[in-house]
């Protein structure tokens, strides 16, 4: 093959040559073709123009967020101001309510009506608050009209506070009126207590017919009488414990020296320990025709009860101080005295009066003219009627007394103390045991008239 001499080539081909060569070359020199760097160049625009479209995405995106902000933040107030009305139309409600109930008592008919009407509107109101909230229309829900809810709510709940003062405040005028009314009504029973309770007292009079003869005696009789002799021992020994404590007596200590170790279950319920003893003095030699009088003569038996009837009738309308004057001497004023300087201890009369006149004065055979020794010889002359009744019967009427211990029995006994027998559920044992007998018990025949007791559970066996 021939060799291509340049000399043969032609022009055109000798410049596709040179820019060969000048490729070949730059290649050489720098490693990068003319078209590789063209490349380059359009990339790195590209790359300037995907920024720019980047900017634009991140402020539009930025631009969504904060409407999206602006939605939820008036969405929030929209139902922040949905709430303060329901709030209010609520308190509404409840004024209107308790307007309506105040209105019913005095009965108001224009004032029901009125108040029926705003209950109406007020539920009206929250069936429209429910249908905003339901269709999502919350029209003029702005942070003021919820400012405005607000202060309705609170004028409303002022509103329901002046009609519920109002209606307590009538309330409290009608029990003041009440209280005026249940006292005029005390002090009137009161009054008339105290009238009944001096009458009898000082006439004395036994509810018996006055023409009643020995034959026709029951037992019924003998119960008034007891009755009544019970009344008057009580009267003693409440004016024997208003002595006490205006001498600074120790009650407590003077109850427990009489019944030892006796827990009571009122601290009032001492005063039963007095009658207790108050009876025992009293009573004592109840059973003996002669009342323990060593000089009284008895007639015969036959005529045992006609004289003991006699007696009865002589004195049982007669005022014991009127009785005491007129006969002092008589078998009645020698009971008297005796029973007087057993049950008034010396010591007792000094604490009482401070001195022992009374006890003087009963000793020389006559009696003083006191509160006290007045209030004793009424109750000695009805101890001393039962005694004479007692004695008319054939055969005579029998006093008992039960001991400390026993069974609590309905058929012999009855309880002093309420407390004693609705607590018992709840004592220590179930039937508290008799802690004392106050008023003694009594026979007649079949008849029996209960004693009176109190029950208590002894200290002694609480301690265990």
């Amino acid at each position: 093959m021939d060799s291509v001499k340049l000399s043969s080539m032609t022009p055109k081909k000798s410049r596709l040559a040179r820019t060969v060569a000048k490729v070949l070359h730059l290649r050489a020199a720098t490693g990068i073709a003319p078209v590789d760097g063209v490349q380059k160049v359009e990339s790195q625009e590209k790359v300037k123009d995907d920024k720019k479209i980047g900017n634009k995405s991140t402020v539009s995106l930025r631009q969504s967020f904060k409407i999206s902000s602006d939605e939820e933040h008036q969405r929030s107030l929209a139902m922040e101001a949905l709430l303060a009305k329901l709030f209010a139309s609520i308190s509404s409600v409840k004024a209107a309510y308790a307007q309506l109930q105040c209105a019913q008592s005095p009965y108001d008919v224009d004032g029901i009506q009125a108040a029926d009407k705003l209950v109406v509107s007020e539920l009206k109101n929250l069936a429209e608050l429910k249908q905003c909230y339901i269709k999502k229309q919350f029209d003029d829900l702005s942070e003021t009209a919820m400012l405005l809810a607000e202060v309705q709510e609170q004028k409303c709940v002022s509103k329901t506070y002046e009609i519920m003062g109002k209606k307590l405040e009538s309330q409290l005028r009608l029990k003041d009126s009440e209280i005026i009314y249940l006292k005029e009504k005390l002090e009137e029973s009161n009054r008339q207590n105290q009238l009944l309770e001096k009458r009898l007292n000082q006439s004395g009079q036994l509810s018996m017919p006055d023409n009643l003869h020995r034959s026709g005696l029951s037992p019924s009789h003998f119960l008034a009488v007891v009755r009544f002799t019970v009344k008057s021992i009580r009267s003693f020994v409440k004016l024997m414990i208003d002595q006490m404590k205006a001498t600074d007596w120790n009650l407590e200590a003077a109850a427990n020296s009489i019944v030892p170790d006796v827990v009571y279950w009122r601290a009032d319920d001492k005063c039963f320990a007095f009658e207790c003893f108050v009876c025992r003095k009293m009573f004592d030699g109840f059973n003996l025709p002669n009342f323990s009088l060593p000089s009284d003569s008895l007639p015969e038996r036959k005529n045992k009860q006609r004289h003991f009837f006699r007696r009865f009738t002589e004195l049982k309308s007669v005022k014991a101080k009127d009785y005491l004057a007129e006969y002092p001497k008589s078998t009645f004023a020698k009971f008297c005295r005796a029973k007087y300087l057993q049950l008034v201890h010396p010591q007792m009369e000094t604490s009482f009066f401070g001195n022992l006149s009374q006890r003087n004065i009963v000793n020389s055979s006559e009696f003083p003219d006191t509160n006290f020794f007045t209030s004793f010889a009424e109750m000695a002359r009805r101890v001393w009627l039962l005694h004479c009744l007692a004695f008319s019967f054939e055969p005579e009427a029998s006093i008992f007394q039960v001991r400390r211990g026993c069974r609590f029995s309905e058929v012999y006994m009855e309880c002093v103390s309420e407390d004693a027998l609705l607590s018992s559920e709840n004592a220590l044992e179930a039937d508290p045991p008799v802690a004392f007998t106050v008023i003694p018990g009594f026979r007649i025949g079949k008849t029996i008239i209960q004693c009176q007791v109190y029950l208590s559970l002894m200290q002694s066996r609480i301690n265990r």
